[in-house]
């Protein structure tokens, strides 16, 4: 792959600014945000659709001209979300809504777990903890055994086989993620439905997308998956709800909703309009994004062309941070630098996610030498309760993960770049 960028000049100026505090913080300081992972930089357009509608007081189930334009605007989040984001058929499935992307995880899981008859469940040592701590008390409660894929330290990612032969036919639900928060190793999520499902042909799966669906467009339907979720605050969205698809046949299994309500209905009350608005209003941006490179009028083709392009430019910035350039070393050239799981090619089997360490400098330390420049990156290590099984499952106990957007530029990454020459020095790190 060339090592350069995939969108010209005035593009990457474009899209820089579309987003909110692209190169300084709230308070005016300048700042390069790399720690999209753990919340991504946000789109203007849905902080702007969120405020537009929060300030309306009508309700969308009434009958007067707000309140149909309300419901419009919800319909269009829903239709934007299942077939759009998601990829469903028309009319195919569910929404799950919550306040959270967690408490979606662990609605979806508990429906599924508690009413689909097995005698295990199968996930991976390195999900989430909203996904594994689901699967674990779903499954203690049912008095059904949890059974863990170990992951694979080389590679940042799980092997399908490790997944697949815990599979049987008294399974009851595999969870599985569509790419990991930590290494960015996408998971192959077609190879591993195909062979559980030799097994088990009616075998019920669901995936975490949250880390994944910032960087690529997903396909709930063409994978056959019984459930997915998705973070809006990871993808240049907003904070205060999570999103689930749930396949016709999970949609109908026991959950919680109001009694008149349609079987298929997850809605527990009114969700709010502003939230569907903001929603739209990403994925427009991702449309516009993908108008650049396909005459297509397919809202969904655009948005699939948008997210692939964003990927291709993901890999490019990838690529320049782990090789550099002439005038600046990559991470893989820095003498003392450490790049976990930096196993096979730059491609779409790895997110723009970089897990690395400095020999011998605590990981804490390294991440405040970082801030101390105006960067902001983030240490995953095993003192946290979020990252303590996934780090040690890795054969780590801890890492600084670094994670750009496809709205940054090399010239971001060259910043990064010349700040971790100058850290290694400053530690003396050879």
């Amino acid at each position: 792959m060339a090592n350069k960028p995939v969108f010209d000049e005035a593009l990457q100026k474009e899209i820089k600014s579309k987003f909110c505090y692209m190169d300084e913080d709230m308070f005016g300081h300048k700042r390069l945000f790399f720690e999209n992972s753990g919340g991504s930089l946000r789109l203007k357009a849905c902080v702007d659709a969120k405020a537009k509608y929060e300030m309306i007081p009508d309700c969308p189930l009434r009958y007067h001209d707000v309140s149909e334009q309300l419901h419009e605007v919800k319909a269009k989040g829903i239709s934007d979300l299942l077939e759009v984001i998601f990829g469903a058929e028309p009319g195919e499935g569910a929404l799950v809504t919550e306040l959270t992307p967690s408490k979606t995880t662990f609605s979806i899981t508990r429906a599924i777990i508690e009413n689909v008859p097995g005698k295990n469940v199968v996930t991976t040592s390195i999900e989430h903890p909203s996904a594994y701590d689901a699967a674990a008390i779903y499954a203690a409660k049912m008095g059904m055994e949890l059974r863990v894929a170990q992951a694979n330290p080389k590679t940042g990612g799980v092997d399908v086989d490790a997944i697949v032969n815990l599979v049987d036919k008294d399974t009851c639900l595999l969870s599985v993620m569509s790419a990991s928060n930590i290494s960015g190793k996408v998971f192959p999520m077609k190879e591993i439905i195909e062979k559980a499902r030799a097994i088990k042909p009616d075998l019920y799966i669901i995936s975490d997308a949250v880390q994944h669906m910032p960087h690529a467009a997903l396909y709930a339907h063409d994978l056959k998956l019984d459930g997915m979720i998705i973070a809006p605050y990871k993808a240049m969205g907003i904070r205060g709800c999570g999103y689930g698809y749930v396949s016709d046949r999970a949609a109908v299994l026991p959950h919680d909703k109001l009694n008149g309500k349609d079987a298929k209905e997850w809605e527990l009350g009114t969700y709010p309009h502003a939230n569907f608005a903001a929603m739209s209003a990403m994925v427009d941006y991702v449309c516009w994004l993908g108008r650049h490179y396909t005459n297509s009028e397919s809202r969904r083709e655009q948005y699939v062309v948008g997210m692939k392009k964003a990927h291709e430019q993901e890999e490019a910035l990838l690529e320049h941070m782990l090789e550099g350039s002439e005038t600046v070393p990559g991470l893989r050239h820095i003498p003392g630098v450490e790049v976990y799981f930096d196993d096979g090619p730059i491609d779409e089997t790895r997110d723009l996610v970089v897990a690395m360490g400095m020999k011998g400098v605590d990981y804490t330390d390294l991440r405040l030498a970082y801030e101390k420049r105006h960067i902001i990156v983030f240490e995953r290590i095993n003192t946290s309760l979020y990252s303590k099984r996934i780090v040690e499952s890795l054969g780590h106990t801890g890492l600084l993960r670094v994670s750009p957007l496809h709205c940054h530029d090399f010239g971001d990454i060259d910043t990064f770049l010349k700040a971790t020459v100058e850290i290694a020095k400053e530690f003396g790190v050879k």
